[in-house]
């Protein structure tokens, strides 16, 4: 944990936001992230989700269980969905969502939205091209040599 706030400070002291994250395989460190929205102008680059992607280059493969995950702050919603895509076996996480809130990175929205029917979202979802968007998904599903994740 030492660690994944380490990162964090230095990310702050580097422009970044005040984030952290370390990926740790059996004893040793697998990957490495801190936040770097601002830096990199990407909404995804955030903590936790570089360290996955270190982790999965640096293990050479993307399911990383057997790994867990020590963060500076609660995952946002984005970032618990990448660890569960990630298939991590555990959280370690320092500050919450309410910490992180009275600085203002409030995500109690996104959290709020996730349970609603689509038409009562606050960003309107329109459906295009179903048909031609199934036929896909069944030419994947009927591939012999698919590598499933």
């Amino acid at each position: 944990m030492e660690m994944a706030i380490a990162l964090a400070r230095d990310s702050v002291n580097n422009g970044g936001g005040p984030f952290g994250a370390i990926v740790v395989c059996g004893d040793k460190l697998a990957g490495r992230g801190w936040n770097q929205v601002t830096l990199l102008l990407d909404p995804t680059a955030h903590a936790e989700v570089t360290a996955i992607r270190d982790a999965c280059r640096m293990l050479k493969r993307f399911d990383l269980r057997g790994c867990e995950i020590y963060t500076s702050c609660e995952p946002c919603p984005m970032c618990l969905a990448a660890i569960y895509w990630a298939r991590l076996d555990r959280i370690f996480y320092a500050c919450t969502r309410t910490d992180a809130c009275s600085v203002g990175f409030d995500d109690e929205f996104i959290y709020k939205e996730i349970p609603l029917e689509i038409a009562a979202r606050a960003v309107p979802m329109i459906q295009l091209s179903r048909e031609a968007g199934c036929d896909v998904l069944k030419t994947w599903d009927s591939k012999p040599d698919k590598v499933r994740y």
